[in-house]
């Protein structure tokens, strides 16, 4: 049955002032997750693209499924019938379109009555036309027949998710949005069912028209198709975004973040290492020892001619008047100096160190 649009209505305004907030904070905080971890934007994955890819060709097969090419056909719809005109004459005209089936045959036994039409429009034709224990007497016989088929889409939708977020697929990136997709798809699978059991197929025994027949089955057909694409589209985006850092980024624990450091301190090391063996060996080496002592000749001429010049020295003179403080310098130099060079107490010898 449809919610009335002023429940939702009624809904929206006594809800939609707790909740809007708390959605807006929940997006900036996932937006701003990635600088609060200090992690930056990198390129999508190649595993997290293979899991993409799945979600994505899974999402669209289901689109295509959807439409109503593929839909089972619906016969008052194809033959433009009322739901109360004669068994023959529905099917003769049937058979004016097309060649009649063994399916349309058995189909045809069962339209016994009003309760088997109304059926029909509930559960859809395959139903109704090899249920070997069905009978319009007992309406719920239909829907345990009938659960299978309604539950397959869901099921393999599972298993497309939870091998497209598996670590063998997606490496890192994926499993951690199967629990997501799991607990979505159970909830997805609960709300088919139970619309399906609790539908009102006797309102359609009141409709006079054809337009005034509610196709429950190839709308919900439909609409399981959409929303099962639609999950997968959802997961496939979630992983674009927390495999590029884009949103949902953890912090890296703290053996990373130790690790990290621990590279980059080596990384200056090495780079310190370097300069020092290409210093000593041109320090070693007498010509190139020469052009050094060269350069740095020359450039100390030059900065004593550049700074004797007048614009030179007013500038410096009314940087250190007005501009630069030098006890905020002589403060940083003094903090630098104790933090690189050790400490006199620390330099004497125990030894000399009286109490």
């Amino acid at each position: 049955m449809a919610i009335p649009w002023g429940t939702i209505k009624s809904l929206l305004i006594f809800f939609g002032p707790m909740l809007l907030p708390k959605a807006i904070n929940y997006y900036r905080s996932v937006r701003n997750a990635p600088l609060a971890a200090g992690v930056s934007v990198q390129p999508l994955p190649p595993q997290a693209l293979r899991a993409i890819s799945a979600l994505v060709v899974g999402g669209f097969v289901l689109l295509v499924g959807a439409l109503p090419l593929f839909s089972p056909e619906n016969v008052f719809a194809r033959t433009q019938s009322r739901l109360q005109i004669p068994t023959d004459v529905l099917f003769n005209r049937l058979a004016s379109l097309r060649p009649l089936t063994p399916a349309d045959d058995a189909l045809r036994a069962r339209f016994v009555n009003l309760e088997s039409r109304l059926l029909y429009l509930q559960f859809g034709p395959e139903v109704l036309a090899t249920c070997p224990f069905c009978s319009s007497d007992d309406p719920r016989s239909y829907f345990y027949y009938a659960l299978p088929a309604l539950l397959a889409p869901h099921l393999v939708n599972l298993v497309l998710a939870s091998v497209a977020t598996s670590e063998f697929v997606s490496g890192a990136y994926g499993p951690k949005w199967r629990a997501t997709a799991a607990v979505a798809s159970g909830l997805a699978a609960a709300l088919d069912v139970y619309l399906a059991s609790s539908y009102n197929y006797q309102a359609n025994a009141r409709a006079t028209r054809l337009a005034d027949l509610d196709l429950f089955f190839w709308t919900a057909r439909a609409a399981r198709h959409l929303g099962l694409a639609a999950l997968d589209f959802l997961l496939a985006y979630l992983v674009y975004l927390s495999s590029t850092n884009r949103a949902f980024v953890s912090p890296p624990s703290p053996a990373a973040r130790v690790e990290a450091v621990t590279r980059q301190l080596q990384g200056t090391k090495g780079r310190l290492n370097a300069v020092g063996i290409v210093k000593n060996t041109a320090n070693r080496d007498e010509e190139l020892r020469a052009r050094s002592q060269a350069y740095w000749r020359q450039e100390g001429a030059i900065m004593r001619e550049v700074m004797e010049e007048r614009e030179v020295v007013e500038g410096v003179n009314d940087a250190l008047q007005n501009r630069i403080d030098i006890a905020d310098i002589t403060r940083d130099a003094d903090a630098y100096a104790l933090n690189v060079l050790p400490r006199l107490e620390e330099m004497v010898a125990p030894e000399t160190m009286v109490g």
